[in-house]
């Protein structure tokens, strides 16, 4: 069975998802397809650090499902404009676990990743997935990876 690295850009699929459908992402759908087709070796959600009930609920069902959650703390800068990205973060990771799978699977549409993944499936010989909200997806991430799969509504709550 394919072993897979999972790394999940939560706010890109939250407001994709908002955007697009009007619907939330079915993480527990996803982990239950992806451990009928495949071994999950590593699955990482990057998130912002809870400000509400809600979202600690949120964070607290991923883990249940199976995630290891990362957080980190949303930045409200002086000139009222906000920060909470994990780009940087998530690369690291992927440069870490990528060498140790077959498929390195990043749930974003962020263009910003696609040297990423061209990197990843030209240095460590793995396969490269992307799952998305395919109009909310940039063209220059779709051109490097091996598949795409598109959020739809098996995928949405």
């Amino acid at each position: 069975m394919e072993k897979v690295a999972v790394f999940v850009d939560v706010q890109n699929i939250y407001y994709t998802c908002k955007q697009a459908f009007g619907r939330s992402f079915n993480y527990r759908a996803l982990f239950q397809n992806l451990n009928y087709t495949t071994q999950i070796e590593y699955a990482i959600a990057y998130a912002i650090a809870p400000a509400d009930d809600g979202q600690v609920k949120f964070q607290d069902a991923l883990k249940h499902i199976g995630f290891d959650v990362k957080l980190k703390p949303y930045i409200q800068r002086s000139d009222g404009s906000a920060k909470g990205d994990w780009d940087v973060g998530i690369t690291i990771d992927v440069l870490d676990y990528a060498e140790q799978v077959d498929k390195v699977i990043l749930l974003s549409g962020d263009g910003d990743f696609d040297l990423l993944m061209a990197k990843v499936a030209q240095k460590f010989n793995c396969k490269t997935e992307v799952i998305s909200v395919t109009e909310l997806t940039a063209k220059s991430l779709l051109d490097v990876i091996s598949h795409h799969t598109p959020i739809d509504k098996q995928l949405l709550i």
